[in-house]
């Protein structure tokens, strides 16, 4: 891994953002607290940690921020909304922009993004809106199934639709946290994952992760309770797909208008992949998938974070 320097001076006063208004701010508050601490460590003795609520805009102004370190999950942290405030406040922060958080954060328009580049590889699905019949529109995929929220992460709301019996129960969950639903056809491999970051304007992939859960599937409890997820780094791919892998992670990246940092997420199958999605704002827990990622490769968790910050401004 090339030289990670500091770009930002050390006397900036840098507000880690963390918590948030969404079902995941506990996992933000976790990421908040490893960044903030990091950067502390880094040098940046002017960092404070800032747990955002709805008077954000105030907070921010009298504590006279100079840039944000979003670690924020979920809605109104990463889909947009939290940035075109920063914006506003023309306070340059980390990570993706209006419009990449905005569209990653809604699974439906991810897929309508990346089907212009038709090397990315879609699971056959469906976008069912509030007042749509889910039994007619789902008639063309394939059980099993998986129902989602649209726009929400940490595997909230999601459910494996085993037959149809099931599919109305499944909907009416997904329906809890967004409006509409995502339900894709269930791809009976496993879950990998990659990060992609940005040193010095070059675009790269982090070593790809393999998840073997003790789970039906990847849902929340395997994602953030210790052991119910083993973290096999690197997968367990042959070098062809491994290539492709890293590949497709870059050009959905760059298609879809990501700066700083992402992690796009695939099933694989017979050597196949499919992409899921991507995470704009990933986690940074103890037991979170990019700071994994980046360390296999030399990259510790202090210079991840770096790397991060030094994305600040970046994103216009």
């Amino acid at each position: 891994m090339e030289n990670i320097s500091a770009k930002i001076d050390k006397k900036t006063k840098i507000g880690v953002l963390c918590g948030g208004m969404s079902s995941e701010k506990d996992v933000s508050m976790r990421s908040g607290k490893n960044c903030y601490e990091a950067i502390k460590r880094l040098g940046y003795d002017n960092a404070e940690l800032i747990v955002v609520d709805e008077n954000i805009a105030q907070t921010l102004n009298e504590k006279q921020i100079e840039i944000a370190y979003i670690a924020l999950h979920g809605k109104y942290g990463e889909d947009g909304c939290i940035q075109g405030l920063l914006e506003i406040l023309k306070i340059p922060y980390t990570g993706c922009g209006v419009m990449a958080s905005s569209i990653c954060m809604n699974k439906e328009y991810t897929k309508r993004v990346l089907s212009t580049c038709p090397e990315i590889p879609l699971i056959k699905s469906v976008f069912v809106k509030k007042g749509d019949d889910v039994f007619e529109k789902t008639k063309t995929l394939k059980y099993p199934l998986i129902t989602k929220p649209v726009s929400e992460g940490s595997s909230f709301g999601m459910t494996k639709v085993n037959a149809l019996n099931e599919l109305e129960k499944a909907y009416n969950e997904a329906v809890k946290y967004n409006n509409d639903v995502l339900i894709e056809e269930f791809i009976d491999g496993y879950f990998v994952t990659v990060g992609v970051l940005e040193n010095e304007g070059n675009v790269f992939a982090t070593e790809i992760l393999e998840i073997r859960t003790k789970t039906e599937w990847y849902d929340f409890d395997a994602k953030y309770t210790k052991g119910l997820s083993e973290f096999i780094l690197p997968a367990n791919l042959d070098a062809q797909t491994t290539a492709l892998i890293k590949d497709l992670s870059i050009k959905a990246h760059v298609t879809a208008g990501c700066s700083g940092v992402s992690r796009v997420d695939f099933m694989i199958k017979d050597n196949q992949p499919y992409f899921l999605e991507i995470n704009t704002s990933p986690g940074m827990t103890d037991t979170s998938d990019l700071p994994a990622q980046a360390n296999v490769m030399g990259i510790d968790y202090d210079k991840l974070v770096l790397l991060i910050l030094n994305s600040a401004g970046l994103n216009k």
